[in-house]
């Protein structure tokens, strides 16, 4: 069965593909356009593949309200208004433009989430190469099957999606148009606790839809993220910032650029390790033959002698016949005189 791919701005993203890492700026921009760029020269420099935004205002995804509704109980936000809480973290769209430029200097690919029509209308100004789909947007059928129909590649976080809602998404994004499709398993915790990601899901998603698929990863260090790789993820997502302590809104749950540098080395390892089914010989073995175990001659015998269990034995290094011919040997005669730790060969014998 042919292995599902995506590409993104000329990167070719599957199974055959080292991980694609996307650094999440979300508001760790804490409302200074130059941390903004800082977020994104350093997500070049650790080794992301790509930097997401977040295209929203405080009016575009929610109502101006105080009402029980729109208040936030516990957690990080605890006590604020959806409209307070996105209104502080909101990405100022007259920064966009500056910032795709930004990445698109430095080498590096940006795209966006959009949260309503207007946002998409505005990324496709930016032309944005690819579209991200937030958690809590997977249900928002209507606006999957808007970005879609732009005919750009998709990605899908199911946080808190059950099955039957993952399906009606992935096929809110096919009926708009969308011909490249991926899907992250996700967990929406903020941290979310490694217990609570059930890697194993990320196979069965594979399996089920067919798609590309990988992790969003809100956990608090790489563990989660690195071993989604071995299971089929092709895609790692991970919130970034310059300094978990700056006190932004998604700060405390980010990755800082050391760990990032981790991230993009050891998810790309991971990935090499899997390899393919092989069990031939490798590269690195191959000096070390030497030292597997083989059969020796034990002393010293004349032309004609009969070899005995004595005569032999199985020791290091493996220059003589594999140990499994010990039997065999056994009972038949020397061709001419052998010296002690000489290695076995069927030339000597008769």
């Amino acid at each position: 069965m042919k292995k599902p791919s995506i590409s993104i701005a000329g990167r070719k993203i599957g199974l055959d593909e080292p991980p694609y890492i996307i650094a999440e700026l979300s508001a760790n921009h804490n409302g200074k356009f130059e941390t903004a760029v800082k977020i994104i020269e350093e997500a070049k420099r650790c080794g992301a593949d790509a930097v997401k935004l977040q295209t929203y205002t405080a009016d575009t995804i929610t109502l101006n309200s105080d009402s029980a509704d729109f208040k936030i109980n516990g957690g990080l936000w605890d006590g604020r208004t959806l409209y307070e809480l996105y209104q502080e973290a909101h990405m100022p769209w007259e920064w966009h433009a500056s910032l795709f430029e930004c990445a698109r200097k430095l080498g590096i690919t940006i795209f966006s989430s959009p949260f309503d029509n207007t946002a998409v209308d505005f990324l496709e100004g930016l032309n944005t190469p690819a579209y991200k789909i937030a958690s809590f947007e997977a249900i928002d059928l209507p606006l999957i099957k808007y970005a879609a129909s732009t005919g750009k590649p998709m990605i899908i976080s199911t946080g808190m999606a059950d099955a039957e809602e993952i399906a009606e998404a992935i096929e809110a994004a096919r009926d708009g148009g969308c011909k490249e499709l991926a899907v992250l398993h996700c967990v929406s915790g903020y941290p979310a606790p490694a217990h609570d990601y059930n890697l194993r899901t990320i196979p069965d998603m594979m399996l089920r839809h067919g798609l590309v698929t990988g992790l969003s990863d809100h956990t608090l260090d790489n563990t989660t993220a690195i071993t989604s790789v071995a299971l089929g993820a092709s895609i790692i997502e991970k919130h970034f910032t310059l300094d978990r302590t700056a006190g932004g809104p998604d700060d405390s749950f980010s990755l800082e650029p050391v760990e990032l540098v981790a991230l993009c080395r050891d998810s790309k390892t991971a990935w090499a390790a899997l390899g393919q089914v092989d069990y031939g010989r490798k590269s690195s073995e191959q000096g070390n033959i030497q030292f597997r175990r083989s059969l020796y001659f034990t002393k010293n015998l004349k032309a004609g002698t009969v070899i005995t269990e004595s005569s032999i034995r199985s020791v290091r290094p493996g220059y003589g016949l594999p140990p499994k011919e010990f039997n065999q040997i056994l009972g038949k005669k020397v061709l001419c005189d052998v010296s002690a730790n000489t290695p076995v060969s069927w030339n000597l014998l008769g």
